[in-house]
């Protein structure tokens, strides 16, 4: 989607083999996540979205560092992970006013490109923003190795995360 709110066609995932069991992988785990969210109370559904939505500004700058994106791929990548917790597509009017945030804080970068007809907009992470990274990952390695973390414990008993 350029950033006038239009979706820009995806082409990436020619008919291939892979590409259809990644899908069919995609479609059962999403299957499954639904009907747990599903069995949730209306109580809990909002915990869990405040959750994913704290994270949402860190995760779109993670998301750019692994590779160049514009905006719709952005938004599919996060409705691809949250479908069961957010039924609709992340709207344009959410993820723009990040984007630009990042931007205007200089955590990314963005460079116009002709799409065919229509120009977008990608986003790459800058230096800085690797370096914003870098010293998350330090503040969580630090937690790590000091056992002292309540966010740690946290996300361990969470989302299963082992110790090495």
């Amino acid at each position: 989607m350029d950033d006038d709110g239009t979706p820009v066609a995806d082409n990436s995932n020619e008919s291939n083999p892979e590409n259809d069991l990644d899908e069919e992988r995609k479609i059962k785990c999403m299957k499954e996540r639904q009907k747990l969210f599903n069995s949730m109370s209306k109580y809990e559904k909002k915990l869990m979205k405040g959750l994913m939505k704290g994270f949402g500004n860190t995760m779109i700058l993670w998301l750019i560092s692994k590779k160049r994106m514009h905006g719709y791929e952005i938004m599919t990548k996060l409705h691809e992970s949250t479908a069961p917790y957010n039924t609709k597509m992340p709207s344009a009017s959410k993820i723009y006013p990040v984007l630009h945030d990042l931007e205007k804080n200089n955590m990314i970068e963005g460079s116009w490109e002709h799409h065919g007809k229509r120009k977008v907009k990608y986003y790459k992470i800058t230096a800085e923003g690797e370096e914003a990274l870098s010293r998350f990952k330090e503040i969580a390695r630090i937690a790590k190795k000091n056992k002292s973390s309540l966010w740690l414990e946290f996300f361990r008993d969470m989302i299963a995360v082992e110790d090495e």
